[in-house]
């Protein structure tokens, strides 16, 4: 099921898809049955549309995010992000079978990738309404450099796209949701709250797993983090962070300032 949505390509028929296999997942587990968790061998980049073209992020234009193509501009990458998202939680599922892991890890991923789904069609409803589409604009092809690196390390994985990526997120959503309200764009607003109420949980998933190997391999969670984050994550950490939603999805301020930027701004 997972390889099946990691190789469509169109947008809209992989979150179908995801939408789909999520579903037959629960009604399993909501039975009392589990599903059989087998290996798989998914490619090593996902299927993906002719559009949008991707670039090196340094490439990638920058618009003003007051205008009308600037909050275009804004919404086209949290498209692509989403859609990024969805195959990054199948893609847990089916590069690392061959991990005994419990249920419920198969349960938080499923979810999460049936979330993620739903937040990529969310946006893209957002950009049909202001009259563009995702695959309008180029989009950048860093998102799936962080699979790639880790593609042979479960707790790498883990370090990275949820507890460094995704937490990003919860940074940067407030200030977007500000940006749409000015503009009065209550459809936007409100697509925007979901993802962002919702994304906590999913660093929060990318936690608890990560604390649970590290139980498994009686290893200090702290300290793996910083040794997987500063071999996989290329750059430092750019604060400033929202370290309520972090404390909330199971993130201490210790795993993540040792890590951070803090050359001072100019002018400070």
């Amino acid at each position: 099921m997972a390889v099946e949505v990691l190789t469509t390509a169109d947008g809209r028929a992989k979150t179908a898809l995801s939408h789909r296999h999520a579903a037959t997942w629960f009604a399993a587990r909501e039975a009392g049955e589990t599903i059989p968790v087998g290996t798989a061998n998914p490619p090593l980049r996902p299927a993906r549309p002719e559009k949008p073209e991707l670039l090196d992020p340094r490439d990638v234009p920058r618009r003003r995010p007051g205008s009308p193509a600037g909050r275009i501009a804004i919404l086209h990458a949290v498209a692509h992000i989403e859609l990024n998202a969805v195959d990054l939680h199948w893609d847990i599922i089916a590069r690392f079978g061959d991990v005994p892991m419990p249920p419920g890890f198969y349960d938080d991923w499923v979810k999460s990738a049936d979330e993620e789904s739903k937040h990529f069609n969310l946006i893209c409803d957002c950009l049909e309404n202001m009259g563009s589409f995702y695959g309008a604009l180029p989009a950048h092809t860093g998102m799936w450099r962080a699979a790639e690196d880790t593609a042979e390390d479960i707790l790498g994985r883990l370090a990275v796209v949820p507890m460094v990526l995704e937490a990003r997120g919860l940074d940067v959503t407030p200030g977007m949701i500000e940006i749409f309200e000015k503009a009065g764009e209550t459809d936007t607003i409100e697509a925007l709250k979901v993802i962002y109420a919702e994304e906590v949980g999913h660093v929060a998933y990318g936690s608890k797993w990560f604390h649970f190997l590290c139980g498994r391999f009686d290893k200090d969670p702290k300290d793996v983090f910083h040794e997987l984050v500063r071999k996989y994550f290329h750059g430092a950490l750019k604060p400033p962070f929202n370290e309520e939603k972090r404390a909330e999805a199971g993130l201490p301020p210790d795993f993540y300032w040792p890590l951070a930027d803090q050359t001072p701004a100019k002018g400070r």
